[in-house]
């Protein structure tokens, strides 16, 4: 296949959104991240997508969508483990057909099976926008949670569970959030005090919204990943200026302590 039969990033986004209106570049990259799809590079680096691979992509975006499959399910399948015999309505791009469908020479993604990555960082798999999601009792288990304390983080509003018919999921973030809110309670800060916090966090991406949004009203695929790099980087600095803050304040009962 030569260079002009593929497709870069924010092409591949532009082909998506139609189907799949809240994907993001970022979305994409994470999807990478976690041996899911494998697109070549340039030689400067960028990289480039085959048509198998974007239908690869779409494969994996209507499994999350349709079936709220986690990735590691969907790993499976693109592996071609079918056992759980579940039908699907696009047999088009099941996995198989994608990996036919390569060309002479194959593509990478198409004709090797995915080899299992460990889990990104926290944040990226924040800024990813990760969609794989857990059960209320594996969160639970997971973490060595208190089922009151996760009961008065959800009725005070800092969590938030999917319900899949009358199963509760949780994200990597309610995750994450749970254990955060857990020790603040185990060092004597209440629930309803993490409000704050979580109003605080709202109000600053008020701010950010604001400044991303000329951006994304272009509604390109080149402004779209400008704005979410944008985006990203100021919740960086958010942080950085928060610990700074904070650390200011508690400077004369901590003069030990350095940013």
């Amino acid at each position: 296949m030569t260079d002009k039969n593929y497709l870069s990033i924010g092409e591949v986004l532009g082909l998506l959104l139609e189907e799949f209106p809240d994907v993001t570049i970022s979305k994409i990259r994470f999807l990478e991240s976690q041996g899911l799809i494998e697109p070549e590079r340039t030689a400067s680096g960028y990289r480039k997508f085959s048509r198998s691979e974007v239908e690869r992509l779409r494969f994996i975006l209507r499994e999350q969508r349709e079936n709220y499959l986690p990735l590691k399910v969907i790993r499976t399948k693109l592996e071609g483990d079918t056992s759980d015999e579940m039908i699907r309505p696009y047999d088009d791009t099941s996995p198989h057909v994608l990996r036919s469908q390569s060309t002479s020479g194959g593509h990478p993604a198409a004709r090797l099976k995915l080899a299992k990555t460990p889990s990104a960082p926290l944040r990226a798999a924040n800024k990813a926008d990760d969609t794989s999601s857990i059960s209320r009792s594996e969160l639970l288990q997971e973490l060595e949670a208190n089922d009151v304390v996760l009961k008065s983080l959800i009725s005070n509003g800092l969590v938030k569970p999917r319900m899949v018919g009358d199963i509760e999921m949780y994200s990597p973030l309610d995750k994450k959030i749970v254990s955060i809110a857990s020790q603040f309670i185990d060092k004597g800060i209440d629930v309803r005090h993490l409000k704050t916090l979580k109003h605080s966090a709202e109000r600053e991406f008020g701010l950010f919204e604001q400044r991303i949004m000329p951006f994304l009203r272009q509604r390109n695929p080149a402004a779209r990943q400008e704005a979410m790099e944008l985006l990203n980087e100021l919740i960086d600095l958010a942080d950085q200026m928060r610990t700074a803050f904070v650390t200011v304040a508690a400077r004369a009962y901590n003069e030990g302590r350095s940013l």
